[in-house]
């Protein structure tokens, strides 16, 4: 099989930059155009330094025109800008990172139908499709602590959600509340019971279970670390604790990255990962469940490759193969 062409467009940023580290080793993909305006001519490696010894690519300012696949890794509303400015070949496929098009008011977009990109609900549609919505690193991180709930008909009762993200998760450009002398020995909460992602969480769970009527409640914190999403998930359900954990454990049977742990989770677990790691506990009649990934991996970055896996037919692992940095 002939490599699949990638170009990367926004290719400073954090989730470009987990893009070309992963897919340099990837053995069915060959990136052939990294696109950033800013930097064009220069080294990859001059801005993500992490990649120094590991590659000789140079940014550009277009793209080839011979990708199979073109991610977007771009500002929230500038994906849609770029397309509207941009002619794609018409077989080209696409993978939008932003927020662009994941709701369900914005999947039809200049021609080009958008399907949700978690592979752990959608994936026999990913595998028809042309182009992805990849989802919200959030908003994995608490689908996948719901899903199964849902899909049961078990999800019946408000939701209630504590979760935090490191700093990588406001993106590369510095502002007050990304700085070291800000977050180190410090914590706080952002955008309470209205953030971005509670829209594509809450289709998602009318997807499965369109008659539910509920509050989905979300705290997200701002953590002193780098990388990585905790999120603690609890709602009142009907069943004993070996019932909701061979639920979850039933409907993640055929998810590769995602795995029920019958020990408490930690968030060292998954950094580095495309992994998700769960744990449910029953508490009286509120059922706990926590998930922990890697907002950059799981969360942006690698699921965007663990579906350009799926568009293309290849193993749905393939490149994927991480190990956490436990210490």
């Amino acid at each position: 099989m002939d490599r699949i062409k990638v170009g990367i467009v926004g290719g400073a940023g954090y989730t470009a930059g987990e893009l070309i580290r992963i897919l340099l080793h990837h053995p069915s993909a060959e990136i052939t155009s990294i696109i950033s305006t800013s930097n064009a001519g220069n080294p990859v490696f001059q801005v993500h330094d992490d990649l120094v010894g590991e590659t000789d690519l140079a940014f550009s300012s277009e793209l080839s025109g011979a990708e199979d696949v073109v991610f977007l890794c771009l500002g929230h509303g500038n994906s849609k800008a770029f397309l509207e400015k941009t002619s794609l070949p018409e077989s080209a496929k696409v993978i939008d990172l932003s927020n662009d098009f994941r709701l369900n008011v914005d999947k039809q977009f200049g021609g080009r139908a958008f399907v949700y990109g978690l592979p752990e609900l959608n994936k026999a549609e990913i595998q028809q499709a042309q182009n992805i919505a990849n989802p919200g690193c959030f908003a994995s991180a608490i689908q996948l602590a719901l899903l199964p709930l849902a899909a049961a008909g078990k999800l019946t009762n408000d939701v209630h959600i504590s979760a935090i993200t490191g700093s990588t998760g406001a993106g590369r450009e510095l502002t007050e509340t990304t700085g070291f002398t800000w977050r180190t020995n410090n914590i706080s909460i952002y955008k309470p019971f209205k953030h971005q992602h509670l829209g594509e969480i809450r289709e998602s769970l009318e997807q499965l279970h369109p008659s539910s009527d509920i509050e989905v409640n979300f705290i997200p914190y701002r953590g002193n670390f780098t990388r990585g999403i905790f999120a603690s998930v609890y709602t009142k359900a009907d069943l004993t604790q070996d019932e909701a954990r061979q639920l979850y454990k039933d409907y993640y049977a055929d998810a590769p990255f995602t795995t029920v742990s019958d020990k408490e989770i930690h968030l060292k677990q998954v950094v580095n990962t495309n992994k998700c790691l769960l744990h449910v506990q029953k508490f009286g009649s509120q059922v706990l469940i926590t998930s922990a990934i890697d907002n950059l991996v799981k969360g942006a970055s690698g699921q965007a490759i663990q579906n350009m896996n799926l568009l293309f037919g290849r193993p749905e692992q393939e490149g994927l193969h991480l190990k956490a940095v436990l210490w």
